[in-house]
């Protein structure tokens, strides 16, 4: 029985199956199909194609000024006619990730309340205490396959930006399906609404989330820990995939859950994932081993936690112990560089602590006079890669850079704080003061960069080049576990990718206009894994590719 077929078995029928999202064809229904559903008189008279339809579209976005209003009129789209919005985003992805996502998703959430249209996911709050499961029976698809949840506790370089942080969790997911084609109906984005500490955002008349600070970290535990089991009960077979909760809880939820369920942080895993690609690419240029290398963070936070762990793990697969990898790894954040004699050093950071004298607070709103600390920090440890998590713009100043450049033949410096306005270094000031010679990613695409009548190409080390192909896999291999080793089979393959003739050009990572062929690739190779290690859970096939190809969701209208 066709889809449509069901529909009318199910009572959608005329105006209702024209404003089903899902189902519907708009202009697209057929004379038949009009007659057949009750739709005649309810369309114009014209029968379109999918491709028709598209041409409209692409019309109404020429005309549009910003990608705020891009964004908010393809946001509608897919409230109206998920099929079309799928298939014109699809079409085009390195065009339409940067209008859903980073960096345009960063303003639409800052002003989320504000372009608020219609209800997306679900909204689960801290008074639902003691009915998580019944409120998650109200969601109309049984058989969810991933939940994206946030708390708004910590939403790119924002801040705390509580349920306006809604924006995330829908856009994480729609990347799902645009990059790795994971079928839609399978994905339910959730906010997980437990109050904001911004003051602002509690007194502005159209903020939609609770108006009351957060709970107590206790409280929270216990919040989570219903929210988990909840979801254990009434979608088993579903990955939960935390995002953009604040530093220190999405630390330690993580290591509570993920030998527990089948979950990840992308923040943390994801993040350091598409790090360790990227620097897999960049060792691939160079021809060196990674055990080689050391990696200086500007910023201590969980993003630089997450890359960190997988750069050790990295390490350690080959070959170094873990007091090496550790060793190799060094931290500086607002109060200098991590020691281990440090005053109430988080827990976290101990890992990567050394033993040294404590330097001074670093004043980040002083970049410029503050910055010879770090160089004197970077003189002493001979970093071969400088990453920054900070959030503080401008902080790679040029005598970073140039001492980078000094110590290295070919620096590399990624500088991934987003939005665009929260960047350490501008692709342009990088490959300047290095004389061309650095290895550049940022966490936002910036366009091609001329110099001296020389081009260079920034990479975007954006996690959407991972977490969608890991949601492919756990998809069709439905894992019990998401283990680090995952991520780090995910990051050889994306590197795998990267062509000689790009890696020549110094790019980093692959085309974004291939991106469908790039996730699947992954997928196929997370998967093999699964199955050998005895993560998944249904039988192996003959020809994995071939079986995750015949799973991946198609935007054409089912007849």
């Amino acid at each position: 029985m066709d889809q449509l077929v069901k529909a009318s078995a199910n009572a959608e029928h005329g105006l209702g199956l024209l404003n089903d999202h899902v189902l519907t064809h708009g202009t697209a229904f057929t004379v038949a199909e009009r007659r057949q559903h009750g739709l005649e008189g309810l369309l114009p008279h014209a029968v379109e194609t999918l491709e028709r339809q598209a041409e409209r579209v692409e019309q109404q976005l020429a005309v549009m000024q910003t990608d705020l209003d891009r964004y908010i009129y393809l946001i509608d789209l897919a409230d109206r006619n998920e099929t079309l919005f799928y298939h014109v985003v699809m079409s085009d992805p390195a065009r339409f990730i940067p209008v859903l996502y980073d960096p345009t998703i960063a303003e639409a959430c800052l002003k989320f309340g504000h372009i608020y249209r219609r209800a997306r996911g679900m909204y689960i709050t801290r008074d639902m205490k003691g009915r998580m499961a019944e409120v998650l029976r109200n969601w109309p698809v049984a058989d969810v396959r991933v939940i994206c949840v946030s708390t708004g506790g910590r939403i790119l370089g924002l801040g705390d930006i509580g349920a306006n942080g809604m924006g995330i969790p829908i856009g994480k997911l729609q990347l799902y399906t645009a990059c790795a084609g994971v079928p839609p109906d399978s994905l339910l984005p959730v906010l997980f609404d437990i109050g904001t500490t911004n003051a602002a955002l509690r007194a502005d008349p159209l903020y939609l989330g609770i108006r009351d600070v957060p709970p107590t970290e206790a409280e929270l535990d216990e919040l989570v820990e219903e929210f988990v089991q909840a979801v254990q009960t009434v979608f088993p077979q579903c990955l939960l995939h935390f995002e953009d909760w604040k530093g220190t809880d999405a630390i330690r939820i993580l290591a509570r859950y993920k030998d527990k369920i089948l979950c990840h942080d992308d923040d943390i895993q994801g993040t350091g994932a598409i790090v360790l690609a990227g620097l897999t690419t960049a060792l691939q240029i160079l021809n060196a081993q990674i055990t080689d290398q050391k990696v200086f963070f500007l910023g201590a936070g969980s993003a630089a936690i997450g890359i960190a762990d997988l750069i050790m793990s990295a390490m350690r697969v080959n070959g170094l112990t873990d007091a090496e990898a550790r060793s190799q790894i060094m931290m500086f954040d607002t109060q200098g560089v991590v020691v281990t004699d440090r005053a109430g050093l988080a827990a976290q950071k101990r890992p990567f602590a050394h033993k040294m004298a404590a330097t001074k607070p670093f004043n980040h709103l002083d970049v410029a006079n503050e910055s010879p600390q770090i160089v004197a920090a970077i003189e002493a440890f001979k970093p071969t890669m400088l990453i920054g998590v900070s959030t503080v713009q401008n902080l790679f100043t040029r005598h970073i850079v140039e001492t980078m450049s000094r110590l290295n033949k070919r620096p590399i410096l990624f500088s991934l704080s987003n939005p665009t306005e929260k960047t350490e270094c501008l692709p342009q000031d990088a490959y300047a003061w290095s004389k061309g010679q650095v290895l550049y990613a940022a966490g936002v695409q910036f366009p091609d960069v001329t110099i001296d009548g020389k081009t260079f190409h920034p990479g975007q080390a954006n996690n959407f080049y991972i977490y969608p192909a890991i949601g492919l896999a756990v998809h069709a291999a439905r894992p019990k576990l998401l283990t680090d080793e995952c991520f780090i089979v995910a990051a050889q393959a994306m590197a795998d990718q990267v062509s000689d003739d790009l890696r020549a050009m110094g790019r980093l990572f692959p085309s974004q206009s291939n991106i469908l062929e790039t996730e699947v690739t992954t997928a196929v190779r997370v998967a093999e894994f699964m199955f050998d290690k005895g993560l998944a859970q249904v039988e192996r096939p003959a020809d994995i590719r071939a079986w995750i190809e015949a799973q991946l969701y198609t935007p054409t209208y089912a007849r």
